[in-house]
């Protein structure tokens, strides 16, 4: 009863954004660089937001550290999707927002030198995963990819609290029903993509931590290595990393190969569930195993990676 009262909830939400977000004007504008071509509202991921909000009250305010992380993360994150805030102001309230999820998982425990670096790498994941939003369908079909991956392990491992999983679950359909078609009714904006990051970062961390299961970086995979790489890619053309581009693999099937945008983001979350059923079974394997599993996986995608893009490369000359 209780997820069907949630998911009343979250389409209620969504009606009520996109009617004032259809007044106020918050709309995603068509440029070059985007894969769309009319006017779409932005910030439609608002729903997941308010997802983990739900779920922090109705649990009794359970991770409250993190929860203030996400809140700080999420509304920052919607001021730039309405005024487009420059990453001076942006950086430093994303390192107090992972510091806070930091906080919540105990971490300030550790040495100074591993806090700075989880710091880092949670910045620059959430980041990246914004990065990563850029057709139809890619952020919350692979989100759930993802999340089905968190659920299988956390069903066994019992570690994270169910529901939290699942109300931001439900959350995606939601917003699934508006951004998984041909011509999305509305974009999950940075409120959106961060906020999911901010969630996975934190289900994520705490799994690979209580388990001491690396394989558990696998779970973001496929983002990962189209984000690194092409990342890599651009510095070595002297391109401003923090600009807008065309470069990743998931936008050159689209643009060059004249792939759909929902089968370009059903071939990522495919290719994520299925090494996220991996990362299930091997997740109690010997931490030298585990490691020999990751270098293998992220080769074989790296791989693919660079074949892709040199084919794309030679049918762009062509």
């Amino acid at each position: 009863m209780q997820y069907i009262l949630i998911t009343l909830l979250l389409v209620i939400c969504a009606v009520i954004y996109i009617k004032i977000a259809s007044k106020l004007n918050i709309v995603d504008n068509p440029n070059f660089r985007s894969s769309h071509t009319i006017p779409t509202i932005r910030g439609g991921g608002i729903l997941f937001f308010i997802a983990v909000i739900a779920f922090f009250v109705s649990s009794q305010f359970q991770y409250p550290y993190f929860v203030a992380g996400l809140s700080l993360a999420a509304i920052l994150s919607f001021l730039d999707d309405i005024y487009t805030l420059s990453a001076k102001i942006r950086l430093p309230f994303q390192f107090i927002a992972i510091g806070l999820v930091l906080y919540q998982l105990q971490l300030f425990d550790a040495p100074l030198i591993w806090i700075v670096i989880a710091a880092i790498v949670g910045v620059g994941f959430i980041n990246l995963f914004n990065f990563m939003d850029g057709i139809n369908g890619i952020t919350g079909l692979y989100s759930m990819a993802v999340l089905v991956g968190v659920w299988l392990i956390n069903s066994t491992a019992q570690i994270i609290e169910p529901d939290l999983i699942s109300y931001v679950f439900l959350s995606i359909v939601v917003f699934g029903y508006y951004n998984f078609r041909k011509k999305a009714r509305m974009f999950a904006g940075d409120v959106g993509s961060i906020s999911l990051a901010m969630l996975l970062f934190f289900v994520g961390l705490h799994l690979g931590l209580s388990l001491q299961a690396p394989v558990i970086l696998l779970l973001v995979s496929v983002y990962g290595v189209d984000g690194v790489l092409t990342i890599l890619f651009r510095i070595s053309i002297k391109e401003h990393i923090m600009e807008a581009h065309r470069h990743h693999i998931y936008q050159k099937l689209v643009d060059v190969w004249k792939w759909s945008h929902l089968k370009v983001s059903a071939i990522y979350a495919l290719l994520q569930l299925a090494i996220g059923f991996l990362v299930f079974y091997t997740y109690k394997f010997t931490f030298s195993t585990q490691i020999l599993i990751i270098l293998s996986v992220l080769t074989l995608l790296s791989l693919g990676y660079v074949y892709v893009f040199k084919k794309t490369k030679e049918k762009v000359i062509k």
